[in-house]
């Protein structure tokens, strides 16, 4: 269960405020899986990004009681000084995980190479998002965030990414956003849109999807 409560989000730049998040209470529980929906700039990826802890509200709480990912595809958690191996025997400290099995996936799935020894600094944005998917995928979790990345890469790698996502999605659950409804309908069966500082939600996602569509037309 993942339950925000009251949570208000604003950002100020240059003396203009910007509300995200308009002291909204919502309920993700568990056992089912949630497309957020919204045009851009209405707050998805700072969601998101509240939901896994990698960004505060400024007043209200998350509360979690499932073991939360960061967004897939994120790497914003890495140290940019330390290597690839470095980063991720850190996030296996931080996650318990078992750090010699977590580093073996990694270097195998993510294929970067002697790169793991680099300092992330001198990544690409293609292996930064390669090492922070197979980092995701390395811990078991059970709530994924997905912002829009669920593969990354060419078509043979984007292939695996596809084939152990699949996987993970049998024994958890996701919170994802996506611009495609198709992908929504694929992955999710509740959705919610968020509107002008609010989220609405619905306990079908046919139903997310028919009021986003009204609310862009």
């Amino acid at each position: 269960m993942i339950k925000l409560d009251r949570v208000f989000k604003f950002y100020r730049s240059a003396g203009i405020v910007k509300i995200v998040l308009d002291h909204v209470s919502v309920l993700f529980e568990t056992g089912h899986s949630y497309g957020l929906m919204g045009v851009n700039g209405a707050g998805k990826s700072t969601t998101m990004r509240l939901v896994a802890g990698t960004e505060l509200p400024n007043s209200g709480r998350v509360r979690r009681t499932t073991r939360v990912s960061w967004p897939l595809g994120f790497a914003g958690g890495f140290h940019n000084a330390m290597t690839g191996r470095e980063n991720v025997k850190f996030v296996a400290r931080i996650y318990g995980a078992d750090i010699r099995k977590t580093l073996d996936f990694v270097e195998d799935f993510s294929e970067i190479g002697d790169y793991i020894d680099a300092p992330v600094k001198t990544y690409s944005s293609g292996m930064m998002a390669r090492l922070s998917f197979g980092l995701s995928m390395a811990i078991d979790f059970e709530c994924y965030l997905v912002d829009e990345v669920t593969a990354v890469g060419d078509a043979r790698f984007a292939a695996r990414c596809l084939e152990v996502f699949t996987e993970r999605r049998k024994r958890s659950d996701i919170i994802m956003v996506s611009h495609s409804m198709q992908t929504i309908k694929d992955y999710c069966d509740r959705g919610g849109v968020i509107v002008d500082g609010q989220i609405m939600m619905f306990a079908d996602v046919d139903q997310a999807i028919e009021s986003y569509n009204r609310l862009n037309r």
